[in-house]
């Protein structure tokens, strides 16, 4: 097999680590991975990390507000469907939960090995494509602009109907995207008979990407009549 995600330079002495030291955990989740500092993911540099990091904190700050039971234990197994550099699950780390990071297999750039070295758990994946997990495996799904990503590569509804597959019964869901992408969302969850509301962005009302919260409701089919 190749060498997993990227190549490493090579270790001259065994005082040296391949692809460069990492930090002791949790500190090694908010440090800057070798990947970065080395240089080896043209366009993203530790300035870029730090911002990142930074605006997942702000984001994940108005989710508390927002989202009922947040930071109060309700959700524990948390997907996020457009990862990135991981900064979405590192603001995560206080509230206890586990993240599954995925990396769209058509992403520009590959990131999934930054993951790794934050010390979290990713995957890559096409969300045209079915997810391999249980059916109700996750509490919370995250997803920021992977319908933007998709919209032209494949029917949404597939993975809005993916997403209802493996999000459990009161679960939440959380897109971010235009409204126009949105309203396509919604109406499509609305005939899933989901609760929705679109908000504003963080960061006011005239910022054009926009926040879709949906909670799966509970329901069961209605009991047929018994025969007279």
């Amino acid at each position: 097999m190749e060498t997993c995600i990227t190549p490493l330079p090579d270790v001259r002495d065994s005082e040296e680590v391949a692809g460069g030291a990492l930090e002791k955990w949790p500190k090694r989740a908010f440090s800057v991975p070798p990947r970065i500092s080395s240089g080896s993911l043209p366009g993203i540099t530790a300035q870029n990390f730090q911002e990142d990091n930074e605006l997942w904190k702000d984001r994940v700050g108005h989710y508390k507000q927002i989202i009922n039971g947040l930071h109060q234990g309700r959700y524990r197994n948390v997907m996020d469907m457009n990862a990135y550099l991981g900064g979405f699950a590192a603001a995560l780390l206080k509230y206890h939960v586990w993240v599954m990071n995925v990396l769209p297999a058509n992403s520009n750039q590959d990131t999934l090995g930054v993951i790794y070295e934050r010390g979290f758990i990713g995957t890559y994946h096409d969300w045209c494509e079915a997810f391999s997990t249980y059916p109700r495996t996750y509490d919370l799904i995250h997803a920021s602009n992977v319908f933007s990503i998709y919209q032209d590569r494949c029917d949404i509804t597939h993975i809005l109907l993916e997403i209802d597959r493996i999000l459990r019964p009161e679960g939440t869901a959380i897109f971010r995207d235009t409204v126009e992408v949105l309203v396509k969302i919604q109406s499509i969850t609305d005939g899933m008979r989901w609760n929705s509301q679109i908000m504003d962005h963080e960061s006011g009302p005239f910022n054009p990407e926009k926040i879709l919260v949906a909670v799966k409701s509970y329901w069961t089919g209605e009991a047929n009549p018994k025969p007279h």
